[in-house]
This record gives structure tokens, sequence and C-alpha cells, in this order.
């Protein structure tokens, strides 16, 4: 147990001291005052007048100094009383510390009893700890070998799915083919049904087209020979190749796309002839006549109405022959009219021949 001293505390008693001290002093410098003045009147005589006025004055001033040593004292006496308070306060304060540390003082005579009962029962302890150390590392060289088993388990499922998986592959694959063999035979065994019968189809075509040409062929040298008998001796016309031409200069004017009178007969003619075609030719034949319009390489004139280039005029050229024919009863289907203008021209010159030679209409027998 820890003990405390009591000290007196003498503070209370030296305030009341000094503060008597002062009040003494105080008296004791009114009665010198008092004195000293007194003295004073006595001794001067005849000037009492002024002396009586001094002494009025000095005693108005020494009255203001006793009244500032008045108000002093209450000052010092509420000091005085503040720091009775403050003193009081920090008394209880002390008593107060005084209490906690004899309180602190009995909780710590409780832990060293406390701490006498451990230190008793510590080799007990230490035992119970030394045991319980070598339980841990059984159960902890236990635990590493579950652990070691565990992960072993793991691979050898890791690998068992591996192979569970690559088997499952392996027939997926094998299923796969065996389809895949079976769905290629079948599209093999189409593939040649289909080859065959595209291979009659274009041997019968092949027949076809060699018959239709043989007739086409047959029927061109007839149109041809018809043509150039009907033609024959007409100046501008010429049956020499696959095709006839007929020079336009016959048929239109300089710079026209209306056929001429001379035209009209000769295109007449040829109406003729081509409706005669008509019936030889058998139905399942198919075949047309190109109409065929070109110029020369001179510019047209500008300023002519209807076209404005070369290749325009050839093609309103080819148009009105297609259309006298087709009013002279051939029909409209088996004519088809283009225009090249001068892009090929049968003369290379520049000279009056070569130009005539290349204002041209070819037709020619043909199949769409």
């Amino acid at each position: 147990m820890l003990k405390f001293r009591e000290r007196t505390n003498t503070w209370p008693g030296f305030v009341d001291l000094f503060s008597n001290l002062v009040i003494i002093l105080i008296f004791l410098l009114i009665v010198f005052i008092f004195l000293w003045t007194a003295t004073n009147v006595f001794s001067a005589g005849g000037s009492g007048a002024k002396l009586i006025a001094s002494l009025t004055r000095q005693n108005t001033e020494k009255t203001e100094e006793i009244e500032d040593l008045r108000m002093n004292e209450a000052q010092a006496r509420e000091l005085l009383i503040l720091a009775r308070a403050a003193l009081e306060t920090v008394e209880a304060e002390k008593v107060e510390k005084e209490q906690q540390n004899i309180s602190l003082a009995e909780l710590v005579a409780a832990y060293e009893s406390k701490l006498y009962e451990m230190q008793s029962g510590e080799a007990s302890m230490t035992q119970i700890i030394q045991s319980l150390e070598s339980q841990l590392r059984a159960a902890e060289h236990d635990k590493t070998d579950a652990a070691e088993l565990e992960i072993q388990k793991h691979a050898l499922m890791m690998e068992l799915s591996r192979i569970n998986e690559m088997l499952g592959a392996a027939e997926a694959r094998s299923a796969e083919a065996e389809t895949n063999y079976v769905d290629m035979s079948a599209r093999l065994n189409r593939a040649l049904a289909d080859k065959v019968a595209e291979l009659n189809r274009m041997q019968d075509n092949l027949m076809d087209a060699e018959m239709r040409a043989a007739l086409m062929g047959e029927f061109q040298s007839e149109f041809y020979r018809a043509v150039r008998t009907t033609l024959a001796g007409m100046p501008g016309v010429d049956v020499s190749s696959d095709r006839f031409v007929i020079s336009s200069d016959i048929l239109f004017a300089t710079g026209s796309f209306e056929l001429s009178p001379a035209g009209k007969k000769q295109i007449g003619l040829l109406a003729g002839i081509m409706k005669e075609l008509e019936i030889k030719i058998p139905q399942d034949v198919n075949w047309i006549i190109r109409v065929d319009g070109h110029t020369d390489i001179q510019p047209v004139k500008l300023g002519l109405r209807g076209f404005a280039n070369n290749t325009e005029l050839s093609l309103l050229r080819a148009r009105a022959v297609v259309d006298e024919l087709v009013g002279a009863g051939v029909k409209k289907r088996r004519l088809i009219p283009s225009g090249f203008g001068e892009m090929y021209p049968v003369a290379p010159g520049r000279d009056a021949a070569s130009l005539q030679k290349n204002r041209r209409i070819e037709l020619r027998l043909t199949n769409p």
C-alpha cells in the first residue's frame, strides 16, 4: 500500500498578513501628513493666508492620493478575493488528484498480486505451451502430407480430363469424317450425274449449233446469191464478202439521213429477198440482219439539225434503212440497226474515192 502525507497550506495566512500591513501603512501615512501640515502652519507666522491656501491645495492633492490609494486597496482586495478563489480551486483539484493517486495505488497493488499468482503458475503454463507446440508441429506435418496428396490428386484429375477431351475430340472427328465421307460420296455422285447430263446437253447443243451453223451458212449463201442476182449491175453495191455493202451516196444526200428515191428502190428490192428468206428458214433457227451505218472522217457541219457528230449520223441512216425494210413487210425483230461513225474505215486515205468508200451501209445475216 502507498501512503501520502498531509502538508499544511500557508498561503491564506500570508494573504491576510499582507492586507493588514497595507492598511497600517496607509494609516501611518495619513498621520504623517497631518502632523507635517500642522507644523508648517504654526511655524509660518504672518504668511498664514498663503500657507492656508498652500495647505488647502496640498490637502486636496493628498486627498486625491488617498482616494487613489483607496481605489488601489479595493483593487487589491478584489485581487486577493480572486487569488483566494483560485487557491481554493487548486486545493480542490489537489485533493481530487490525491484521491485518484490512492485509487491508482490500490489498482497497482491488485495487479501486483495478480502478477504474483501468474508467476506461480508459469511453470505449468510452459509445459502446456510445449505440449501444444508439439501437437501443432505434428498437425503441420500431417497437413503437408495431405496437401501433397491433394496436389497429386488434382494433377491426376486434370490428366484424366485431358484424356477424356482428347477421346471426345477423336470420336467427334471420326463421326464427322464418316459423315463427310457419306456426304462427299453423295455429292460426288450427284456431281458426276450432273456432269454427264451437262456433257450430254453440250453434245446435243454442239450438234444443234453445228447443224444451225451449217444451215445458217447455207441460208447466208442463198441470201447473198439472191442479193447478188437482184442487185447485179447496180453501182455502189458490193457482195463479194460475208456481207453486202451499199454506198451511202446512192441512198442519202450529203449530210442527210433521209432515203433518196433511188435508195428507197434498192431497199425495196432487198425487202423482197428478206421476206422470201423468212419463209425458207425454219422457225427454230434464230437469225437477224445487222444494219450497220458508217461515215467518213470529215466532221459534220455545225448548225445541222438532228445530229451532232458522225456517230449519230451513221445511226440515224441505219435506222432509216430499217424503217424502210419494216415498212416493206420485213419483221422488225429480224433487223438490228447500229452506228459506228468514222471508227471503222475500209479505205485509209483522205482522197475523194477513199472517203466515198467509207460512207456506206453494211448488211449481214448472222445469229443474234
